[in-house]
């Protein structure tokens, strides 16, 4: 079992920035990916920003340039700073691993992003 911990949400004015940190409990060295998902009210989740084995960084096209995802694998982290923030990107943003082939999820943390 993998437990995944996000946090840094909050509430922050539109062009402001937020860095969510996700906190892994086992070895991220191993994961065959990674990576920031979110879901909107009444809207389905969907990809943030991942890493994949074999395949490599992958943004959602609403978050190229602003947004950037990075990792420390000493300190089993994944992170998501999310500079230039729009109102649309209000939502609930989760935390994935795969490991296995098997996905895990953190709790989510809510970003709001007020005009």
């Amino acid at each position: 079992q993998v437990q995944l911990v996000e946090s840094g949400g909050g509430l922050v004015q539109a062009g402001g920035s937020l860095r969510l940190s996700c906190a892994a409990s086992r070895s991220i060295d191993s994961a065959n990916g990674m990576g920031w998902y979110r879901q909107a009210p009444g809207k389905q989740r969907e990809p943030v920003a991942t890493f994949t084995k074999g395949v490599g960084t992958v943004y959602a096209d609403s978050v190229k340039g602003r947004f950037t995802i990075s990792r420390d694998n000493a300190k089993n982290m994944v992170f998501l700073l999310m500079n230039s923030l729009k109102p649309e990107d209000t939502a609930v943003y989760y935390c994935n691993a795969v490991f296995l082939y098997r996905n895990y999820w953190g709790q989510g943390t809510q970003v709001t992003v007020s005009s």
